[in-house]
């Protein structure tokens, strides 16, 4: 008799060990479901903190101008043609000479080939020789082109890690000859390392003069125009001009000029929408998990119908019958939960080392409060049926 007036707590417990491959059928789908959420949260806060941190080291006086309108309605039409073009830059340069300096810059994508070695798909830079001062690059070795080499289109070249350690290894650099899409280039200097994010490496790249890149490659549109103001109190008076000057060529949907701080909101901006989708993705296979579980619970119910109607025979109470089969659906969500929560910072920790990953206490709390809340509402229906069985008809059941 003590048997079935055993406390739900222990029923619940010796229910789920005496059905142990049912059990961990179970639990496996919360486990995924959990795991899923916290890496997927994992990998966009990680992107979001990367790109955060490389915007930040650009100084807080810089600003950027691009093609087309970000935020804001745009026009009838759609997406605008790029029209940013090089006098762009140089009237910005001209008219903002004593508050900021300004530098073009394009890009593409090349092969590079030094000797048998190749690298295909560097992103080729062409900057002008102030960019340095304005991005705070670091060079590690040899020195950045300057102003005569830009102006005069010489074919010089200073290199990223990847480019370096692909190509050159530990060998000399300074001096040698770079194939550069066809084109020779005499390599001045490295910079110094700035990571990769998803397999974006942006240390597989090179720099070359500007007026160098546009004669090689035929290119008269800028990616960008960067502008940095001589002082961060100056950003907002800089920025404001810089749109009047913009404004007497181009109209208000062919182009943007995004400080640091607007930049930042619109990158927390994607990676929100990004968290909320691939969150709500992940989030689905907690529910198929918690289905899971329901269907498991039903089984159980029907399975030990008899011992239902024993356990109401001697004296337990329909809420004594219920919390024993909600208690059994949260423990077992709640240990799901648990697993996934350990597998997930570990999945996370081990991508890592090769992406920019952050796993935040908020998404830890989410996926093992949802777990739980995914065990008490699916566990509900079928520890109600358990309560309502009537015990001379439960005895009664074969």
């Amino acid at each position: 008799m003590n048997k079935f007036l055993a406390s739900p707590v222990n029923t619940a417990l010796t229910a789920i060990f005496a059905n142990r491959m049912r059990s961990f059928l179970t639990v496996l789908g919360i486990v995924i479901g959990v795991t899923s959420v916290i890496l997927l949260i994992s990998l966009v806060t990680g992107l979001k903190t990367y790109i955060t941190s490389q915007i930040e080291g650009l100084g807080s006086n810089l600003l950027f101008v691009i093609p087309g309108r970000i935020g804001g309605a745009r026009s009838p039409g759609g997406v605008q043609a790029n029209r940013l073009v090089y006098p762009d830059a140089v009237n910005l340069r001209t008219k903002l000479t004593d508050q900021a300096q300004v530098s073009a810059a394009i890009q593409r994508n090349a092969t590079l080939k030094y000797g048998n070695k190749k690298d295909e798909g560097a992103a080729v830079f062409g900057v002008e020789a102030n960019y340095p001062d304005i991005i705070s690059l670091k060079i590690t070795d040899g020195r950045f082109f300057r102003e005569s080499e830009s102006r005069s289109a010489r074919k010089v070249a200073v290199v990223g890690t990847t480019v370096r350690d692909s190509l050159f290894g530990q060998g000399r650099i300074i001096g040698e000859q770079l194939d550069v899409a066809g084109s020779r280039y005499t390599v001045l200097g490295a910079l110094g390392p700035r990571g990769s994010v998803f397999g974006i490496d942006f240390d597989n790249s090179i720099y070359i003069p500007f007026s160098t890149a546009q004669k090689q490659f035929g290119i008269d549109r800028l990616n960008t125009i960067y502008v940095s103001a001589n002082s961060p109190e100056n950003v907002k008076e800089v920025q404001t001009k810089a749109i009047n000057i913009l404004k007497k060529r181009l109209s208000e949907d062919e182009f943007t000029v995004q400080s640091q701080e607007q930049a930042l909101s619109t990158i927390s901006q994607i990676t929100g929408v990004l968290t909320a989708a691939l969150g709500g993705i992940a989030t689905i296979s907690l529910i198929v998990g918690g289905i899971g579980v329901m269907n498991i619970m039903l089984v159980s119910v029907t399975e030990r119908t008899r011992e239902i109607g024993l356990r109401k025979a001697v004296g337990a109470k329909p809420s004594d019958i219920r919390n024993q089969f909600l208690i059994e659906a949260m423990t077992l969500s709640g240990i799901g939960g648990i697993i996934g929560i350990i597998l997930g910072i570990l999945i996370s920790f081990i991508i890592g080392r090769f992406f920019t990953t952050t796993v935040p206490i908020w998404s830890v709390a989410l996926a093992f409060g949802f777990s739980m809340l995914v065990g008490v509402i699916f566990g509900v229906a079928p520890a109600i049926r358990a309560s309502r069985l009537n015990p001379i008809q439960a005895l009664r059941y074969e």
